[in-house]
C-alpha cells in the first residue's frame, strides 16, 4: 500500500470560514468620545477597550482635577466643583459599565452584585473577559 504524495506546490492551506466581521480597533480618544456620545444609552454593547479607556480617562481626570482644584480653589471650594465633575461622569460611566456587561452576555442588573464583597471580584473577571463573538441577546458586536 502506497501513501499518496502531495506535490510541493500544493501545500496545505488554512480552512476559510467565510468573511469574518473585522471590527477596527478603538483608540483612547475614540473610546472617550463614544462614551460621551452614548451618555444615557444603556442598551447595546461596549468592547473591552471602550470600557477600560473610559476608566483610564476618569481616573486621570479625577486625579488631575483633584490636584488642580485643591491648589487653585482651596480644599473647601474644590470639593463642590469636584462633586459636580463626579456627577457629570456618573451616567456615562454607568452606561459603559452596563454595555460592557451586555458584551459579556450578562444583564446590567448584575452590577448590583458588587454590593457583596465577592461580587466585585466576579464583576472584575467579567469586565476583563473578551466579549461574546458575533451577535448575542443584547445585539450585534459594535464599537
Amino acid at each position: 500500500m502506497q501513501t499518496p504524495s502531495v506535490p510541493f506546490n500544493q501545500q496545505a492551506r488554512p480552512i476559510s470560514r467565510g468573511p469574518a466581521a473585522a471590527i477596527a480597533p478603538i483608540g483612547f480618544g475614540d473610546a472617550v468620545a463614544a462614551c460621551f456620545s452614548k451618555y444615557l444609552q444603556f442598551s447595546g454593547r461596549a468592547r473591552r477597550a471602550e470600557y477600560w479607556y473610559w476608566s483610564l480617562f476618569v481616573f486621570l481626570l479625577n486625579f488631575g482635577a483633584a490636584f488642580a482644584l485643591t491648589f487653585a480653589l482651596g480644599a473647601r471650594s474644590a470639593d463642590a466643583v469636584y462633586g459636580i465633575l463626579c456627577l457629570a461622569l456618573l451616567l456615562p460611566g454607568l452606561g459603559v459599565f452596563i454595555r460592557r456587561l451586555h458584551d459579556t452576555d450578562h444583564s446590567g442588573w448584575w452590577c448590583l452584585i458588587s454590593a457583596t464583597g465577592i461580587g466585585a471580584i466576579v464583576l472584575l473577571v467579567w469586565l476583563c473577559q473578551e466579549g461574546t463573538q458575533g451577535t448575542n441577546r443584547f445585539g450585534p458586536r459594535t464599537t
